[in-house]
């Protein structure tokens, strides 16, 4: 289907509230012509959020657990905050949920458990699309005795679970791949993922730190062991939560002081976190819910049924911003990597990674920048990809990354923008 003469395409464009929703955004208004196209990189909060870390450092600027109303009010906020992050991902129960600084710490955290729990099952499947957080720390443990083996992405910018099977057997410990490619937007079938390991008697781990702001995160229907996720690119604080099974979490190993709880979340949350920047998850994945209420019929409707109308909305939405800038980079003549076939843009979030010929990723972003747009140029902390993608870590490649705030007039002013550089460039 044509993203942009179907009917139901222009139907949604034109219901999506983005004006509404920008001026919920205090960021957005304070920057004025300056267009946020660097999302991946940290997007924007709204009001609420901003209030929500104010009132807790005002309110309860304390360490918890203890007995006045100060540390009672912190040890409040942090259990909504669970019940809020475990309604998001649709968890189990809420003590699956464990807060921390950021998903890389967690990543480590878990890798440092599997790495004491390695035995005849000693194989990690890695692969060459993720982040670097979520290869190198997996690596880290062919010194513990691990054996990594690749799994690699295809030419066409996917992971494709038919090669996956063939990697997976008796001796595979854990498969860790990411949801979406925080480069190239790429989705992965993680359902199939969680199919094909636990056949094997294998676990999953997921990166779910650049899909959060894009779909609807589902732990259950995906049948995952351990999701990691972090606050900075969903309308949150910077912070991070891991999501984990009761059980899974409770054998694996951890440091602890001899007074922390062995079971989640207290063994895992062992430390002060920025507690301030939970109260803003929870008041994030809030915001995300009053979204999904504008697309439900009134009436009485759950949390989770919010959150699901919400990203189903703000998915058909990103599609529409997807075709739009992908057209206007083809205009351009660039070479964009991963998926560009209209006809699949539904495997892909609005992330692109791009270059133009005969102009640097460098030259670009700054050009750009001059114009008030904001972009992100480099490797992208993705040293396998851009080895894949035959690019250099030195220059490596421009990336636009687009959320459900932004709108197509602001895709228009990047394309003029990147017409008058390249015409610079050639004259």
């Amino acid at each position: 289907m044509n993203l942009q003469t179907s009917p139901q395409h222009q139907t949604l464009r034109n219901s999506f509230p983005v004006d509404e929703i920008r001026a919920l955004f205090p960021a957005i208004e304070k920057a004025g012509d300056f267009i946020f196209l660097e999302n991946a990189g940290g997007a924007q909060v709204p009001q609420t959020v901003v209030d929500a870390v104010t009132n807790h450092l005002i309110d309860a600027n304390v360490q918890r657990m203890a007995r006045y109303e100060h540390s009672q009010k912190v040890d409040a906020n942090l259990d909504a905050a669970r019940e809020s992050v475990a309604t998001l991902v649709n968890a189990y129960r809420p003590d699956e949920i464990s807060f921390g600084l950021n998903a890389t710490s967690f990543i480590r955290l878990v890798s440092l458990g599997i790495s004491k729990m390695l035995s005849t099952r000693n194989e990690i499947v890695v692969t060459d699309m993720d982040h670097d957080a979520n290869i190198a720390t997996w690596t880290a443990l062919e010194a513990d005795g691990a054996k990594i083996v690749w799994w690699h992405m295809r030419e066409d910018g996917t992971l494709d679970p038919e090669d996956l099977k063939p990697l997976v057997n008796e001796k595979t410990r854990l498969v860790a791949c990411t949801v979406t490619a925080h480069s190239i937007g790429t989705m992965v079938d993680v359902a199939a993922v969680g199919r094909i390991a636990h056949a094997a008697g294998a676990e999953v781990f997921l990166d779910s730190v650049h899909y959060g702001p894009h779909g609807l995160i589902d732990v259950q229907a995906w049948d995952c062991d351990y999701l990691v996720c972090s606050g900075y690119k969903n309308f949150s604080p910077h912070m991070g939560f891991l999501w984990g099974r009761y059980d899974a979490l409770c054998r694996l190993p951890t440091f602890k002081e001899d007074f922390i709880p062995d079971v989640p979340p207290y063994k895992i949350e062992v430390g002060t976190f920025p507690y301030e920047n939970v109260a803003g998850m929870d008041a994030a994945v809030r915001y995300l819910e009053s979204v999904g209420e504008r697309f439900l019929p009134a009436g009485e409707h759950s949390r989770r049924e919010a959150l699901t109308a919400a990203m189903a909305a703000i998915r058909a939405y990103e599609l529409t911003l997807a075709a739009e800038m992908i057209a206007v980079l083809k205009r351009h003549d660039a070479t964009i990597y991963g998926i560009s076939d209209e006809a699949r843009l539904s495997q892909r979030v609005p992330t692109i990674c791009f270059n133009i010929p005969g102009v640097s990723p460098q030259l670009l972003s700054a050009e750009l920048g001059k114009r008030r747009i904001g972009v992100r140029d480099g490797h992208m902390f993705a040293p396998r990809l851009m080895k894949r993608l035959g690019l250099s870590m030195e220059s490596g490649a421009v990336r636009v990354s687009l959320v459900h705030y932004n709108k197509v007039e602001e895709i228009a002013r990047f394309e003029a923008a990147l017409a008058e550089i390249i015409a610079a460039r050639k004259g």
